[in-house]
């Protein structure tokens, strides 16, 4: 389990894109499940439909991108690396994502050659899939 300063020393991101809370279990280089707990004083919430507050889906991706960095990142070949976007497949929002919820993310990787590789990763809401999809990242050196 990593409390958010393990996650701090792993992943580049701060206040406030920093969207994972927790990682409850890393298999580093293979899987990693983690938790986002959604609040309703998160910035995003004023702009983003006031009066009905969802989640951007935007900022779930990125949560999901976190997660799977932070399975990356914690291998041995990649501690103080960067993972980076490299591509977006089969993505699928299922569930809108409302200040309370519990965000739930599972990142498993599907295949890696060299830098670059493919993981898939599920967003659940009390075992419901809100987000899924399949995430191409670069891994590189931190300059």
């Amino acid at each position: 389990m990593m409390d958010i300063k393990a996650i701090q020393a792993i992943l580049p991101h701060r206040y406030p894109f920093l969207l994972v809370d927790r990682v409850l279990e890393v298999v580093p280089g293979e899987r990693a499940v983690a938790i986002k707990n959604v609040s309703f004083n998160e910035p995003q919430f004023t702009g983003h439909w006031p009066g009905d507050p969802v989640m951007p889906g935007v900022l779930i991706l990125e949560a999901m991108a976190q997660t799977g960095g932070v399975m990356l990142l914690s291998h041995s070949d990649d501690i103080g690396s960067n993972a980076l976007f490299a591509g977006l497949d089969n993505v699928r929002f299922r569930r809108q994502v409302i200040p309370g919820d519990q965000l739930r993310f599972e990142a498993t990787l599907l295949r890696r050659k060299g830098n670059i590789g493919k993981a898939h990763v599920v967003a659940t809401v009390d075992g419901e899939i809100a987000v899924e999809g399949d995430f191409m990242f670069a891994v590189a050196n931190r300059e």
